[in-house]
């Protein structure tokens, strides 16, 4: 059994971690708030406009020039590229297992089928986690969430869109975590490249929309920003995401430290109790001793 002295060392320990745990959760949840306010600024606008670029290749009337456009171009699939997001530490639950597990099985898939992968990581873990076990990385980003810029989207599309109409590559897919609540996280792999067109559900048809100055004009302004946007509505999602996963992990260990204390502070009561009763015994028995 252990003695007072290693469970008072044991309950000073833990109290000092549960004050860094808790210190944790708060800087994650108010990281959240600022994460989450980018997210309700910038998600509309990113889902409009990805709506709108869908529906006008889906409906563009010069027909020739979208086709031909690179970006539209769909290619067989021998060269695959996965932008693989995560976080660059830990002590956030299964965020970064999630993305590396996921991003693994994609792999495991296109191997299966014949085709080359190659990797661009957003984040330390998935970049040290696919370096050991040499993967392909195109290219890594690091330490970008520290103050994320809307130019680092702007650089990941510039890398990929160049291999693609290189015809380096012949599809583009994105692996992150999906912000959906503080308590839910999702982990989606989306297409980037080839762009798709949007096909109307069931019976119902797209409404005929009159476009200045006309569908290819605007399809070619749209286009690279479209793609800027989704890559940042990605970052976006990614971060606040983390934060979630870590604000939720901190408040779990904070909880466990907790219970953790109130059991050693029962320990350290029964050997307090032991220990007086052994001194109280110990006193009796030489008072008796000395009247024989």
């Amino acid at each position: 059994m252990a003695t007072l002295r290693e469970i008072r060392r044991r309950i000073a320990s833990i109290k000092n971690i549960e004050q860094v745990t808790d210190a944790m959760r708060v800087v994650a949840a108010a990281r959240l708030r600022r994460a989450q306010e980018n997210i309700m600024a910038t998600r509309p606008y990113a889902e409009k406009l990805n709506t709108i670029l869908g529906h006008l290749i889906s409906q563009m009337n010069v027909e020739e020039e979208a086709l031909t456009h690179p970006l539209l171009e769909e290619r067989e699939v021998k060269h695959v590229c996965i932008i693989s997001v995560s976080g660059d530490r830990g002590l956030c639950g299964s965020f970064n297992s999630n993305v590396i597990r996921t991003t693994t099985e994609r792999i495991q898939h296109y191997e299966e089928t014949g085709a080359d992968v190659t990797l661009i990581c957003i984040g330390r873990r998935t970049q040290e986690h696919f370096e050991r076990r040499g993967y392909d990385i195109t290219d890594s980003y690091i330490n970008i969430f520290r103050q994320l810029e809307f130019q680092t989207a702007v650089d990941v599309v510039q890398e990929f869109e160049h291999l693609y109409v290189d015809k380096t590559i012949d599809k583009v897919e994105v692996i992150y975590n999906n912000f959906k609540s503080a308590i839910l996280q999702t982990v989606l792999v989306e297409q980037l490249l080839p762009l798709e067109p949007i096909e109307p559900e069931g019976d119902s048809l797209f409404l005929d929309y009159i476009y200045e100055p006309g569908q290819v004009e605007l399809f070619e302004m749209l286009l690279h920003k479209d793609l800027n946007m989704q890559m940042w509505k990605v970052l976006l999602d990614s971060n606040a995401a983390e934060q979630a996963a870590r604000m939720a992990a901190m408040e779990n260990a904070t909880q466990k430290a907790k219970e953790l204390i109130d059991e050693l502070v029962l320990q350290r009561n029964r050997a307090r109790q032991t220990q007086i009763t052994t001194e109280i015994s110990e006193i009796v028995s030489g008072a008796a001793a000395l009247e024989g």
